[in-house]
């Protein structure tokens, strides 16, 4: 009896030590284990912004972009708004927090070039009014007035932010060349130099790039690129 008393504890540690084991295992798996299973990295606030952007049509962004464009229309041409409202695509056209840089919110009007009707006589097909466009978009034209708006400022891009049947809008990222902090950072003082004065009206910024078809540098349908697109008569395009 004596014995059978002495051994029995000893059944209960062994029986005990299993059963802490799974404790230990339920322990949560640091963040990159979890990660690496799923088959990618985790993805951060500039790529949710991203998708919400891609899809403006859903319920979310309908809502928002209807309250917006009412609160927009009010407003003057050119507004200066304090942050970007889509901090992702500021971010990759080069936009940062910090002095010297400045966001404005241009309206422009939307459709063709609009022509006066001529009421002479002649065919009218003749008149010139219909499917006559200008060679320049819309964005180019917002940053050519928000260049000429703001005299001491460089436009460094834009990017589209909403539109209804007779307006867009535009967020362009300016930044003040003569500006200590711009001059001292060696990614952004490029842009001090007298080569990119008046950029936006010469057509140097993203969106004059590409309606002067210079967005396709290499390959079949560049030929006619370079020098300019005038010197290959406007065949380029």
């Amino acid at each position: 009896m004596a014995e059978e008393a002495g051994s029995a504890p000893k059944k209960e540690r062994k029986a005990k030590a299993p059963a802490e084991a799974p404790a230990e295992a339920k322990a949560p798996a640091p963040a990159g284990a979890q990660d690496s299973k799923k088959g990618g990295p985790a993805k951060g606030m500039y790529h949710y912004i991203g998708e919400a952007w891609k899809d403006v049509g859903s319920d979310e962004m309908k809502q928002l972009m209807w309250q917006r464009m009412v609160d927009w229309r009010k407003e003057g041409t050119f507004v200066r708004v304090e942050k970007p409202l889509r901090l992702d695509k500021a971010r990759q056209l080069g936009y940062k927090a910090k002095q010297g840089f400045v966001i404005v919110r241009a309206k422009v009007r939307k459709g063709g070039l609009r022509k006066h009707r001529i009421r002479k006589g002649r065919k009218p097909k003749r008149k010139g009014i219909l499917k006559i466009t200008m060679r320049k978009n819309i964005q180019r034209i917002a940053e050519e007035r928000t260049s000429k708006k703001y005299p001491n400022l460089e436009v460094l891009a834009s990017y589209w932010v909403g539109e209804d049947g007779r307006h867009k809008w535009f967020e362009v990222i300016l930044i003040d060349v003569n500006h200590p902090v711009i001059k001292a950072d060696p990614k952004l003082n490029w842009i001090c130099s007298s080569k990119h004065t008046h950029r936006a009206i010469r057509g140097l910024t993203p969106a004059g790039k590409k309606g002067r078809g210079l967005v396709r540098t290499r390959g079949m349908g560049a030929e006619k690129v370079r020098p300019s697109l005038r010197a290959h008569k406007r065949m380029g395009t």
